[in-house]
């Protein structure tokens, strides 16, 4: 069974950064885009950063110049490098992942089980 494991959240001071991990095992033949969404007590489910197997990434107006989203191919792993941390930053973030399984051939998008983010002083 193919999951995503989210690790690296906590508690932090406005100011202050941390990293996010998501490693993505089973069965996997590839993995296309891998990106990081958030989402905060009574809000949506919104688009943090995302990265494609090329390289290319996006990011959330809120976010560019503070996060920083990277991958390791040969891992399967997605990181979430996030300095300057705000009090708005405060959310449950989750991974997701649009992974390609081998025969039988299939593909969909995956989620983590969220790792709570937490700025406050």
């Amino acid at each position: 069974q193919e999951q995503l494991v989210e690790s690296g959240g906590g508690l932090v001071q406005p100011g202050g950064s941390l990293r996010l991990s998501c490693a993505a095992s089973g069965r996997i033949a590839s993995i296309n885009a891998m990106g990081w969404y958030r989402q905060a007590p009574g809000k949506q489910r919104e688009l943090v950063a995302s990265s494609t197997t090329g390289g290319s990434t996006n990011y959330a107006d809120s976010v560019k110049g503070r996060f920083t989203i990277s991958r390791d191919n040969a891992k399967n792993t997605v990181y979430l490098q996030m300095n300057s941390l705000k009090p708005e930053d405060t959310a449950v973030y989750y991974c997701n992942a649009y992974i390609v399984r081998p025969w039988p051939l299939s593909a969909r998008d995956y989620w983590g089980q969220g790792t709570q983010v937490t700025v406050s002083s």
